[in-house]
């Protein structure tokens, strides 16, 4: 079976731009009240609940994984159109203006996506889905230090490179989990979760 990385990804864009787009009819911009240290706090819990259904393998609420990647890829849009977003504008934002800074941040982090697929080679494609689920960990930990540091940093990249390199691994995870489930390869992990 030949990958297209560019069709799989653009899939499960279009799949969290979905539900993000309905959550902001039903909810409105609320997400505009959150601060970044907030966002990133939420992005935590989702990785870390992900973590804890890897190792425990049962989920005692009936969700599983994949709704908890998707919700770090539109925490991780949250985080970077928030960042964008002036003090001064209103909380409530129009639908229009929402979805098009959404697929704005979409396309810069699927064009670093291409960038470094053409530097590694793909190598997310051989890698276990726990692994992402590590580097996110990982990738938020350096986030909240940052954040600690009021946004300085010495030899890093800032906060905006690490919510696309999260949101990155998590549609690689999506991708991954799909593709197990297609082909029923995988070693059973998640199966029911």
């Amino acid at each position: 079976m030949k990958n297209n990385t560019g069709e799989e990804y653009s899939a499960v864009v279009q799949l969290c731009r979905d539900l993000f787009l309905k959550k902001t009819k039903d909810y409105g911009t609320a997400w505009r009240v959150l601060r970044l240290s907030s966002i990133t706090d939420q992005i935590f819990i989702k990785a870390q609940r992900i973590r804890t259904l890897e190792e425990k393998k049962v989920s005692m609420v009936g969700e599983g994984i994949r709704p908890e990647y998707i919700g770090i890829v539109n925490y991780c849009l949250i985080a970077m159109m928030q960042y964008e977003l002036s003090a001064t504008e209103p909380l409530d934002l129009p639908y229009e203006k929402v979805a098009a800074l959404f697929d704005i941040k979409a396309e810069e982090t699927r064009q670093l996506m291409f960038a470094k697929n053409h530097d590694y080679g793909e190598a997310w494609r051989e890698m276990r889905v726990s692994s992402l689920t590590d580097l996110i960990l990982m990738k938020l930990l350096r986030v909240k230090q940052i954040e600690d540091n009021m946004g300085q940093t010495l030899a890093s990249e800032g906060v905006i490179a690490n919510y696309q390199d999260m949101m990155n691994y998590s549609i690689f995870a999506l991708i991954r989990l799909d593709e197990d489930r297609k082909t029923g390869n995988g070693n059973g992990l998640l199966k029911n979760i």
